[in-house]
């Protein structure tokens, strides 16, 4: 992923673009521009059906002082539980403004959605759902199900924003009783969420299935950051921590959500195309987020467009193609910038340190060999500066006040850093 939390990850993911290329370093940086080229802005003239289901995260939302400072003044100035953002306000960034034809947007029983579960149409400027005795993951499954069912005869692209395992935590009890046995709490009820995506993907590949479009369908699973670990996974109780462990883990990457260690931005990825790419195979080169837009791009025939930051992987996903995708991967968040080519990843945490790391050796991220290879780590460095300089704003986070440094005591408790910082906040304002 290009980020270790939601907003800005998924801001990449459906652009195909560097997010900080729209000025998007963090949650608060967003509502993603009305101008950004989203997936379905790129799909839609060329003739495919676009449907989004589930979490969008990309409109604006009360964390999001410079957008408020500049629409909604008196807003602004209340503290950020207060203030309140009108829907005429949100609209002009919702799915619909981004090339949709047809949504069910919502994250936990509030939907906004032009179709219903059934398949009927619904008002085609959208409507408000309440669902409060449905478990969220069924119904963005159902969603999905639906979507297909009133397009499986056109090309269409469906993007699902299951809204799991985050917290709040919460599973019925047909899938918590599939994990017994003494866990923590929280994991346990992670595992449910899990299975309970599980039970969804299936459903939506058996539905491919039955109008028998798997072999026309690419199909793409994967997340948009680590998980928040809370340095030691606090089992705290389920309402009680509404921003606390989620119960995922990131073994064996070291870090969580928030850091630009593997553990925050190395996520499952799963490109599945019955007859057209292998089963089973594992793809070992480091591949990005950024790749999907420029992916369907290309099946879609559309014109290659420079302004991608990704590839096309299904040349090298079904072996045409040999060696990496990228020359190099970069990343930036908060007060860390990262770049990472072939084996080697430079890091560095503004006031904290510099790192280098080979992420092909068993230590992975546990052992830094800056000393060993100034060299390597000073070109790794001019390289992610020279990327970092055509960004919004531009340039390599500098060093801050140790009092500013968010990412201040997840370093010193995985890195052994000197740092000192105030307790790390949460890494997202996720609702």
């Amino acid at each position: 992923m290009t980020a270790p939390q939601c907003s800005p990850s998924r801001a990449a993911i459906i652009t195909g673009r560097y997010q900080q290329r729209f000025g998007i370093d963090e949650i608060p940086d967003v509502p993603l521009p009305r101008e950004a080229v989203t997936f379905a802005k790129r799909l839609g003239p060329a003739g495919y059906r676009c449907g989004f289901v589930g979490k969008w995260h990309l409109e604006p939302n009360p964390s999001c002082v410079k957008w408020l400072a500049k629409e909604l003044p008196m807003e602004a100035r209340k503290p950020q539980p207060q203030r309140r953002i009108p829907l005429k306000k949100i609209l002009p960034y919702a799915p619909a403004a981004q090339g949709f034809h047809e949504y069910f947007w919502g994250q936990m029983q509030h939907y906004r959605a032009n179709y219903a579960l059934d398949g009927r149409d619904l008002k085609p400027e959208g409507e408000a759902l309440v669902l409060p005795d449905q478990y969220r993951i069924k119904v963005q499954t159902r969603a999905a199900v639906a979507f297909i069912e009133r397009n499986y005869a056109k090309p269409f692209y469906l993007h699902v924003g299951y809204f799991r395992p985050h917290t709040p935590l919460e599973a019925p009890k047909k899938y918590l009783d599939r994990f017994p046995g003494p866990m923590p709490e929280r994991r346990r009820y992670a595992l449910a969420m899990v299975a309970a995506i599980d039970d969804g993907v299936g459903e939506i590949m058996a539905r491919l299935r039955a109008h028998g479009i798997e072999e026309k369908t690419l199909v793409i699973f994967t997340s948009d950051n680590g998980a928040p670990l809370k340095m030691t996974k606090p089992d705290s109780p389920l309402t009680g921590d509404a921003g606390g462990w989620d119960g995922s883990l990131n073994d064996p990457w070291l870090g969580e959500k928030g850091m630009l260690s593997e553990g925050g931005i190395r996520v499952p990825m799963v490109f599945a195309w019955k007859g057209t790419l292998p089963a089973g195979k594992t793809y070992a080169e480091p591949v990005s987020s950024l790749d999907f837009a420029a992916t369907a791009n290309a099946l879609a025939g559309l014109p290659e467009d420079a302004q991608l930051d990704g590839v096309n992987l299904i040349p090298f996903l079904s072996g045409v193609k040999s060696g990496a995708p990228h020359e190099a991967l970069y990343r930036r968040f908060w007060h860390q910038a990262a770049v990472r080519e072939g084996r080697w990843k430079y890091l560095s945490a503004a006031g904290i340190g510099e790192f280098l790391f080979d992420l092909e050796s068993d230590a992975h991220e546990q052992r830094n060999l800056i000393a060993d290879h100034r060299d390597r780590a000073t070109a790794l460095r001019a390289k992610l500066g020279k990327w970092a300089a055509h960004l919004q704003p531009p340039g390599i986070p500098a060093p801050a006040e140790a009092r500013k440094l968010r990412e201040g005591p997840w370093y010193r408790f995985y890195f052994n850093t000197p740092a000192t910082a105030a307790r790390p906040q949460s890494a997202g304002t996720e609702e």
